[in-house]
């Protein structure tokens, strides 16, 4: 029997859809173990975070069906119009959203509620496929990176405009797809660069650093005098390099950290870095203050407390006594992963990572596997979005990041991350499908 005659479900890609629903399944055993207490009535109350977890989880499956009976050809088709919508909550969000813990990135009515930044993490991947996948686009080209880039980062200006930073950056993993289809070496290495230079203006006084830049810029013109006698325009770069990193490690880090990030994001990325945030960056009124002290320090202090504390196999499933008494904040949330840490210890840990990166190789195979250049490119939005989730989420937790609200895919309780990241992987399972088929 060929392929085409097969039954969708048979061609569905069986490793995917395993590693996927064991990490559901860990999540919801996660969620319930920090919140379940011997005097509970019964296990299945409704008002418990597990159970909204299992509706959510439900809705999920739901969904992915009707994404499995869909045209393969339709999320194609639809790109555009979808990224549209996508943009056109957002801006909605701005106005009219929702405040919860400091951000307004959340849309709803009554109880219910979800952020159109989750979702538009799907309509992002979409859009970047149909671009990068359409015979007009030369990504060879400067304009069309441009407009690649463009609709990457677009989404992440206007989530930042919702005090959502953490989320806003990650549409930033979409570089890493482009880099894939062709954005040269050069532009990583920028990027990598203004990284550094950024750590470099919060690490060292200003004016000291004025002059390492002033003097790294002399031994450079030093060594490349020649060049520089008989090429003008190799002195319009020198000078136009040294004047960015001035305007940038004079004026734009300051100038973020004082009015674009809120005041206890600079105090976790300070914490991260081990120093103490500067009184310039302090701000009046903030809603987000703490005058307890800092609760970014507190938080990752009891992050690493839980998972040091799971020892190499663990205390046990509901045994953590860290979680259980409620140390950890938002431990069924951003920091879950310290739940597994502290009940199942290094091995249990590493079995969960293990799972993550298996399910991300497979992702990457998937996508190289794709006869049509729009499946291969989606494949590659999927699973470089797992990627940055999973690295920064479980770094915050101990310590090797800054603690940004980014939640664990498929483990992390909320709705919309768990909808979101099903939608993403039942996308790639349809298209994987129908490989055979040339996708526009």
């Amino acid at each position: 029997m060929s392929a085409a005659n097969k039954s969708i479900f048979s061609r569905l890609d069986a490793p995917t859809v395993l590693l996927y629903a064991a990490l559901v399944a860990i999540g919801l055993t996660a969620v319930f173990s920090v919140e379940y207490r011997v005097t509970d009535p019964s296990i299945f109350m409704m008002s418990k975070s597990h159970m909204k977890q299992l509706t959510w989880f439900g809705i999920s499956l739901f969904v992915g069906l009707l994404i499995i009976f869909t045209d393969s050809k339709f999320f194609s088709s639809f790109a555009y119009l979808s990224y549209t919508i996508g943009l056109f909550l957002l801006v909605i969000t701005i106005f009219a959203g929702v405040d919860v813990k400091g951000s307004h990135s959340w849309l709803g009515v009554g109880s219910v509620r979800f952020q159109p930044g989750e979702v538009c993490k799907i309509f992002t991947s979409l859009a970047i496929s149909k671009f990068l996948s359409s015979p007009e686009t030369n990504f060879q080209t400067l304009r069309h990176r441009l407009i690649g880039v463009a609709i990457a980062l677009t989404p992440a200006v206007l989530i930042i405009l919702q005090k959502e930073t953490g989320l806003a950056l990650v549409y930033f993993c979409f570089f890493l797809v482009m880099y894939r289809e062709g954005l040269p070496n050069t532009i990583l290495i920028i990027g990598f660069s203004m990284i550094a230079l950024t750590l470099a203006t919060l690490l060292i006084d200003r004016w000291v650093l004025f002059g390492i830049l002033t003097g790294l810029a002399i031994i450079i013109g030093y060594l490349i005098r020649r060049e520089l006698r008989r090429n003008v325009l190799a002195r319009v770069l020198l000078i136009g390099v040294w004047g960015f990193c001035m305007l940038f490690s004079q004026v734009l880090v300051p100038f973020s950290f004082k009015h674009v990030l809120q005041k206890h994001q600079v105090e976790r990325i300070y914490t991260t870095l081990g120093q103490k945030m500067p009184e310039a960056y302090e701000k009046e009124g903030a809603k987000d203050s703490n005058k307890k002290g800092n609760v970014s320090d507190y938080n990752v202090l009891q992050s690493k407390i839980a998972i040091g504390s799971g020892g190499f196999w663990g205390k046990g499933f509901l045994n953590g006594t860290s979680t259980k008494n409620e140390f950890v904040p938002e431990q069924n949330t951003d920091f879950i992963f310290c739940a597994v840490g502290e009940q199942f210890g290094f091995a249990g840990s590493a079995v969960l990572i293990g799972i993550y990166v298996s399910l991300m190789l497979r992702l990457v195979y998937l996508a190289e596997r794709q006869r049509s250049a729009f499946s291969r490119v989606y494949g590659y939005c999927v699973a470089s979005i797992l990627f940055f989730h999973f690295a920064i989420n479980i770094s915050m937790t101990i310590g090797l990041a800054p603690v940004i609200g980014i939640t664990l895919p498929l483990l992390s309780y909320g709705g919309s991350s768990l909808l979101s990241f099903s939608i993403l992987i039942f996308i790639m399972l349809r298209l994987d499908a129908d490989r055979s088929v040339m996708i526009r």
